[in-house]
């Protein structure tokens, strides 16, 4: 007898570990740059040079990026900046089971803040969070059928299972060219620039999938102009295309998240030689996971009337989709400017990052606590302060409804935001509202009893000569007609052709002829 069995993909995360680090350090202002007044803000990235795995530990290289926008009051041109680095090597503890895997690594920049030691020198400060997951990609092996002899009796049932279709990194390259309208003047150098990433859609195809998004971008430049010496310019750039996913179907269910890895900006002249064109080039992270919903029958039990068969079983853990959800929310808030600010003259640009304190589950929902954090750049009315910033927070509640999740669950909520939008009340009061997105994905881990491996021994005869060859049989509560057969020695057909039954269904209280099918074999 053989047993024929079938390979489930799965995923798990085998081991985590978070890491907080605090990067400080002090930066003079280099001799080609005028004296710092007043720092306007700042802004900061993180770069992931090296991953290298150890002995049960993670050493992670990269560099804190920064670029500092500051107010200098006896220049002629009163607004600068200043870039630089600081670069981190850290070291993770992970299980040692863990040492040799390929990790994934992701951060998340908590606090940077920047601070006036003197007119020449400025004090950096960051608090930068880690978050490594080594994640296992493995096959269930299950037994779905038995080959053997004709008189091998086996029953299989149904189950529903979350089968990991593809599960891989990719990158999605963007370039473009940004050429300034014509009111605006030629871009002398970059002061101050940001790049996003919003309204993010993806469609899965055969072998494929097609990805469609935009670009927000915001820059503060120095022009040419001796009127306007300092201008910005804010446009979004949509992009679409499609990435390479063999095996993939439209009729899967995605969970592909975006991350900006790298992004580039660099000033070059149009066809009249002036330098009115921007160069964008922009790499996209795609973490790639596609699943796909399955209801395999799996064996259940076997038994043979002629042999004694033993089934070796084994709990095994299968993880079930329960549900994908993208639900947005819409909220709204004022940010008044403290008194120590000048007042607001016109805004410039604002940013967004939503950042999530708490998560409750109850019963097939999800409490979703965080926050907005909104940086406001603006034009003021104070001339000896002409540009300035403000910061806000804005508290947010929201409950995110899953049916079908349950105590248990292992659930991931992914948060975006999709819109920002500020507006001037007055010259002292802001009106921000955004458009937020809480990406939910919840998943069951279901234990099932699977057959392994069947062992295979001859029949006690003395056992069953000892048996009646004929039985009279009341049927009692919760007995299977498959049951009864494997009790008996004999087959459900053998006793539905004895019996006169159309199909397996018996009640308690019928009463039943079973004739002992290994009697014709002794």
């Amino acid at each position: 007898m053989e047993l024929i069995k079938k390979n489930i993909h799965m995923n798990k995360l085998r081991c985590k570990s978070t890491l907080q680090l605090t990067l400080d350090d002090d930066f003079n202002v280099p001799d080609v740059k005028p004296d710092i007044d007043q720092i306007i803000t700042e802004q900061g990235e993180i770069k992931i040079n090296d991953i290298k795995s150890m002995n049960g530990k993670l050493i992670v290289k990269g560099v804190l990026g920064f670029n500092v926008l500051y107010l200098s009051a006896g220049d002629q041109r009163p607004i600068h900046n200043i870039s630089g680095e600081i670069p981190f090597d850290e070291v993770i503890n992970m299980d040692i089971t863990c040492a040799d895997d390929d990790p994934t690594v992701k951060w998340d920049l908590e606090d940077l803040s920047t601070g006036l030691i003197n007119s020449r020198k400025l004090s950096v400060k960051s608090i930068i969070r880690l978050f490594v997951g080594v994640e296992d990609l493995y096959d269930e092996e299950t037994a779905v059928m038995v080959e053997g002899p004709e008189d091998v009796q086996s029953i299989n049932k149904k189950i529903e299972i979350t089968n990991v279709a593809i599960n891989k990194k990719d990158t999605f390259r963007i370039k473009d060219e940004i050429t300034m309208p014509s009111n605006k003047g030629n871009v002398s150098s970059l002061l101050f620039k940001d790049i996003g990433l919003s309204n993010v859609e993806v469609r899965l195809l055969d072998d494929k999938f097609s990805i469609k998004g935009e670009l927000p971008i915001f820059i503060l430049y120095t022009s040419d102009a001796e009127e306007n010496p300092m201008e910005y310019y804010e446009t979004d750039i949509v992009f679409s295309g499609t990435v390479d996913c063999n095996g993939c179907t439209e009729d899967m269910i995605e969970d592909i998240s975006f991350g900006i890895i790298s992004k580039s900006l660099e000033i070059k002249p149009d066809s009249d030689g002036e330098d009115r064109v921007l160069d964008l080039e922009v790499i996209l992270e795609l973490g790639i996971k596609v699943y796909e919903v399955e209801e395999p029958e799996i064996l259940c039990d076997v038994y043979c009337p002629t042999k004694e068969i033993t089934p070796v079983i084994r709990e095994a853990t299968y993880e079930n989709l329960v549900i994908k959800n993208n639900s947005k929310y819409r909220i709204a808030d004022r940010i008044m400017v403290p008194e120590n600010q000048p007042k607001i003259l016109q805004i410039c640009h604002a940013k967004g990052d939503i950042k999530i304190d708490d998560i409750v589950p109850e019963d097939t929902e999800l409490h979703v606590e965080g926050v907005i954090e909104v940086n406001i750049l603006y034009i003021s009315e104070d001339d000896s302060r002409p540009m300035n910033s403000l910061k806000g927070i804005i508290p947010f509640s929201q409950v995110v409804e899953l049916k079908g999740m349950k105590p248990g669950s292992n659930y991931e909520i992914k948060p975006y935001i999709d819109q920002l939008s500020v507006m001037m009340l007055d010259s002292e009061e802001i009106e921000v509202k955004t458009s937020i997105n809480l990406n939910a994905i919840v998943f069951d881990m279901i234990t099932e009893s699977i057959i392994t491996d069947i062992e295979v021994a001859d029949l006690d005869m003395e056992k069953l000569q000892a048996m009646p060859g004929i039985i009279g049989y009341i049927v009692k509560n919760n007995d299977t007609l498959w049951k009864i057969a494997k009790k008996y020695y004999t087959t459900m057909d053998s006793i539905m052709d004895i019996n006169e039954l159309s199909d397996d269904r018996i009640s308690e209280g019928d009463k039943l002829i079973i004739m002992k099918k290994v009697d014709t074999i002794l």
